[in-house]
């Protein structure tokens, strides 16, 4: 919690809201699940109304990659679509944290974007993982690397990836090939 700024409000599953500072007090809703499970982290606002963040995101997409930055870097390219709600994306940075997340929020994540070479777990066995565990509903997978060479390729989709790309993306293919999903 302490990468973010005071003022901060963060939504819990017990509608709660807690600002950094550590004031607490309970959220009241005429609807009983208005926002969702765990539905992000939004910037408090004074006197700032839920209604838009109470509607269901099309896509959720988790984006595993080790490296921090590709999170700014998919806020950018996404900002339109990320706005208007027609993709969500949650960022984990290892293979690890990725299964503890699916673990709990598997039946919201539709698309898994993941860099195959990660310390650790690599891609390639968080597949394996993703495709021995989470298969009701299946996500589709799209595995991510800066070496296209056809072996990465033919392992990708041995252990049952939907797709691959290589870096560095082009946002404009990646984006076409979202929607197409919808």
């Amino acid at each position: 919690m302490d990468q973010f700024k005071p003022g901060t409000l963060i939504l819990l599953r017990e509608f709660f809201e807690k600002t950094i500072d550590g004031a607490f007090c309970r959220l009241k809703f005429s609807n009983p699940d208005p926002i969702g499970i765990l539905d992000g982290i939004i910037p408090w606002q004074k006197n700032r109304k839920l209604k838009n963040y109470t509607k269901r995101h099309r896509m959720k997409i988790l984006v595993v990659d080790d490296e921090k930055d590709i999170q700014q870097l998919f806020e950018q390219r996404f900002r339109k679509e990320i706005k208007s709600g027609e993709f969500y994306f949650v960022f984990t940075f290892s293979g690890a944290d990725a299964l503890q997340y699916l673990s709990l929020e598997h039946h919201e994540v539709v698309l898994i974007l993941s860099d195959i070479n990660m310390p650790g777990m690599s891609g390639f066995e968080l597949l394996s993982e993703i495709k021995k565990k989470f298969t009701i509903p299946p996500p589709v997978v799209m595995m991510i690397t800066a070496y296209g060479d056809d072996e990465k390729y033919r392992q990708s989709i041995e252990l049952g990836a939907d797709d691959f790309l290589t870096k560095p993306l082009d946002f404009n293919l990646l984006k076409s090939k979202l929607k197409s999903l919808e």
